[in-house]
């Protein structure tokens, strides 16, 4: 009986000492799991019977150090959960390793060429959270988006001075017409002296041909203000409108937008509606808080851009981004329970239940860290001590066995 309990000892340690070496060997692998040999007494009857290796249990609870990697697809969960892959069999695969890339259809893809899943879009990249699928970034060119509004937010200098503002052609700009006025001055583009301030804006057409649109602000009385509008430098103004403010600075009108259009070579012709809502009118500088048209050129696909909720962009030449999805992630009752494929990566099982899924930063689910990955939770001081105590364990085993041989021998010599 005692060959057989030192026996089993042996099988077991040696096991633990396999498990301990995995750790080791793995201490360096993104989105390892530690795993722990775990013991149970065996019993014949009321009589010991030795060891043997309950289970093999991986830690989920510890997670490994994240390190800035600075690939965009390169992915650290930071929290609880899994990311979903499916592998080429249509297996649905759950792993904490974050190394992604594009394979040649622009599928994104896990190191090891399972698929991640995810939210997708449709045509009109509109986010469809009504299943998982795979997350496929587009290769097309994004096309030019005509400047249809500008949101421009702009504090008007309160202390400058008026200029007496006239139209062309006005009888106060001839000096030989009685009502000459020295001060009168007509709008000129080139002239200083007809405008307070200005401020330009690059607009495109439907073609992504750029155009500018430049404003020239005109104090004429205390809080009354014109603003001109020229296209591409031409010397007329496209539009003239008034602007008040309130005495509070507050601005008074126009309350909506106002209209600049323009004719376009070879494009539909272009209208921008302007809003000045949120500009004031204070003692300070003339300065520009918020100059945004929302038109752009084309541009070619540049690279992918993953944001922490699980947002998947595709980015543009142009400087547009455009959304290709969302990651999803998984989380399990009982995540001891899951099947073990490969080192980090685990399939769903009875015990495990099924996974509960939804998009990064919800619930029990941790965000993510784009361009970073989860390094292995082994702890390698804990796994040479441990190593250290299964060999003593391994050893002493043996050395009950080559005691029970010598007493063997020694009953056999007796005899």
């Amino acid at each position: 009986m005692s060959f057989n309990i030192a026996l089993s000892g042996l099988d077991a340690t040696n096991t633990e000492l396999n498990t301990i070496s995995h750790n080791i060997a793995n201490a360096s692998t993104y989105g390892f799991k530690e795993a722990r040999t775990e013991f149970a007494a065996v019993y014949n009857g009321m009589q010991p019977g030795g060891v043997e290796v309950a289970s093999i249990s991986q830690n989920f609870d510890k997670n490994g150090s994240v390190s800035g990697t600075g690939r965009a697809m390169d992915l650290a969960i930071n929290g609880s959960g899994f990311f979903v892959t499916k592998d080429n069999m249509g297996q649905m695969l759950y792993t904490r390793s974050g190394v992604f890339g594009t394979d040649k259809n622009n599928v994104v893809v896990s190191n090891s060429g399972a698929k991640l899943q995810g939210y997708s879009v449709d045509g009109n990249n509109n986010l469809m959270t009504g299943a998982v699928g795979d997350i496929k970034v587009s290769t097309s060119s994004l096309a030019a988006k005509a400047t249809t509004t500008l949101d421009f937010v702009a504090n008007f200098d309160a202390s400058t001075s008026a200029i007496n503002l006239v139209p062309a052609g006005d009888p106060q700009l001839d000096p030989m017409d009685p009502s000459y006025d020295a001060t009168a001055v007509a709008f000129d583009p080139n002239d200083p002296k007809s405008f307070n301030s200005s401020y330009t804006t690059k607009v495109y057409d439907s073609l992504g041909n750029s155009h500018t649109a430049t404003q020239y602000f005109t104090k004429t009385a205390d809080n009354t203000w014109q603003v001109n509008v020229q296209v591409d430098g031409g010397s007329t103004p496209v539009t003239s409108i008034p602007v008040t403010f309130n005495s509070d600075g507050t601005l008074g009108s126009p309350t909506g937008t106002y209209n600049v259009s323009f004719p376009a070579a070879g494009a539909n012709p272009m209208s921008i509606d302007i809003s000045l809502d949120g500009s004031t009118q204070f003692g300070a500088a003339f300065g520009v808080s918020t100059n945004n048209p929302n038109g752009y050129t084309s541009g070619e696909l540049a690279g992918v851009r993953v944001e922490n909720n699980g947002m998947v962009y595709a980015t543009y030449t142009n400087g547009q981004s455009q959304l290709q999805g969302q990651v999803v992630l998984a989380d399990f009752a009982n995540p001891q329970g899951l099947s073990n494929v490969t080192g980090t990566a685990w399939t769903q099982s009875f015990s495990s239940g099924a996974p509960i899924m939804g998009v990064p930063g919800t619930g029990t689910l941790g965000d993510l860290t784009p361009g970073a990955l989860e390094g292995s939770n082994v702890d390698l001081t804990n796994e040479l001590v441990a190593l250290m105590t299964a060999q003593r364990n391994y050893q002493a085993n043996a050395k009950t066995i080559s005691t029970n041989d010598k007493l063997t021998q020694a009953l056999f010599n007796a005899v």
